[in-house]
């Protein structure tokens, strides 16, 4: 599946990205990420259908300040996961609810919740 840009209010979600355009990782680094690989792996996860990710950013920077992911499991329900950088909690909190309205309308998933 290709990546699934979500308007969720005041913020918007799309695939994370590191190229000349939109460079998400130092937002990942000030979450604890610093892996080279993640962006990569979290857009090919997409493609296998494997876990579903979204940078949720600031529409008018594309300013990338929380994740939120999702990741199908065999007997129909979704783990549904996402960490916030200090000072955005609100984007996390819409976010999240229009992840779980994705996973269940579009996905056909039931979301859970997973600390």
């Amino acid at each position: 599946m290709e990546p699934m840009e979500i308007n969720a209010g005041g913020w918007y979600l799309r695939a994370m990205r590191a190229d000349e355009r939109i460079d998400d990782r130092p937002a990942l680094a000030d979450g604890g990420i610093t892996d080279p690989e993640y962006v990569a792996r979290r857009n090919a996860e997409w493609a296998d259908e494997t876990r579903y990710s979204w940078a949720v950013c600031v529409p008018t920077t594309a300013e990338m300040v929380a994740e939120i992911g999702v990741i199908p499991a065999p007997d129909g329900t979704a783990a549904i996961t996402g960490w916030v950088r200090e000072g955005y909690q609100e984007a996390l909190d819409d976010g999240l609810e229009a992840v779980r309205r994705f996973t269940s309308g579009f996905l056909g998933l039931r979301p859970l919740d997973v600390a």
